[in-house]
């Protein structure tokens, strides 16, 4: 059973060119498997803005890809101190403990990174797979201590052939070029030959894509009103919360910036009747934090409205 790791934090930042050049050249390097001179590189670079946090993910990554998880847990750590709000080091955390078989420690990391970010779909699967590997040492303790016990052994040997059943093991970290975004998992092959769109098809899909560019713009005004109206009545907010409560949370996270920048980019839009799937890339700025990542927002069409149903992120 595997854990899927953050390919790389959603962490860029509108870097001039020279960092972006910086960035371009440490993934370079790891692509070529010249992991210590990337390491020297980003050391470099870091000495210089000790705080990056982009760079500081890629040292872990560089260092879980080069054998140090120690090091590695410590360069995670020391992230989620300085930068509690970004959910990708407690998910790399959290493999680096799996793979230690420190499953607690896992459990607790990916708890952190869904309380963080609630519609982080890599750290709700990755929590799955935990809670999977700690019954399975729950039901092999049981059996050590009653062994006669009909009722334990089936249920060991269905987690155990699950666990089987996924060959892939934990998969190690890379870096894509900066800009950077979550990645757990590669993205899904589009249809093959599908038929061109009638153009009913196509002005819902230019409806549900100005849809999307409001609640963004609603988003980044810090127009509640807006932003809020731009999710269903239906909405079930991620992480098990109330409505109530996860319109409070929403409004006590946008509020206080006093800059939000939301821009979204590369759009993909499927409707099938009334509903319709909206993926693109999301760069996210406020005050001194940037965060660019994948996201998914599945809609309904209420009247002459498209409206969010579920969001998810890095997906």
């Amino acid at each position: 059973m595997a854990l899927s790791v953050a390919v790389s934090a959603a962490l860029a930042s509108s870097f001039v060119m020279a960092q972006a050049d910086d960035y371009a050249e440490v993934n370079r390097l790891m692509r070529a498997g010249q992991l210590t001179e990337a390491l020297s590189k980003v050391d470099q670079y870091l000495a210089g803005k000790p705080r990056d946090p982009q760079m500081r993910f890629i040292k872990g990554v560089i260092q879980t890809e080069g054998g140090k998880p120690a090091e590695a847990i410590a360069t995670f750590s020391k992230l989620t101190e300085d930068f509690p709000e970004l959910p990708e080091p407690y998910n790399n955390l959290a493999v680096l403990y799996a793979g230690q078989s420190q499953f607690d420690k896992a459990r607790a990391a990916l708890e952190m990174a869904i309380r963080t970010n609630p519609s982080y779909a890599t750290a709700h699967e990755n929590l799955g797979d935990v809670y999977a590997k700690l019954a399975s040492q729950a039901y092999s303790k049981a059996l050590q201590l009653d062994a006669g016990n009909p009722a334990v052994a089936p249920k060991l040997s269905l987690i155990r052939n699950l666990f089987a059943a996924d060959t892939k093991g934990v998969k190690p970290s890379a870096v894509v070029a900066a800009p950077v975004a979550a990645a757990a998992k590669p993205p899904v092959a589009a249809p093959a030959a599908a038929a061109p769109p009638t153009p009913a098809a196509g002005n819902a899909q230019a409806d549900v894509e100005a849809a999307v560019q409001a609640w963004a713009k609603a988003w980044a005004s810090k127009n509640m009103t807006g932003y809020l109206g731009a999710y269903a009545g239906n909405f079930t907010p991620p992480g098990g919360q109330s409505r109530s409560a996860w319109e409070a949370d929403r409004k006590a996270r946008i509020m206080p910036r006093n800059r939000i920048g939301v821009d979204v980019s590369d759009v993909t839009v499927s409707v099938t009747g009334d509903r319709a799937s909206a993926r693109f890339k999301q760069d996210y700025t406020s005050d001194s934090l940037s965060v660019t990542s994948r996201k998914t927002l599945d809609m309904v069409k209420s009247g002459n409205r498209w409206l969010i149903v579920r969001e998810s992120t890095g997906s």
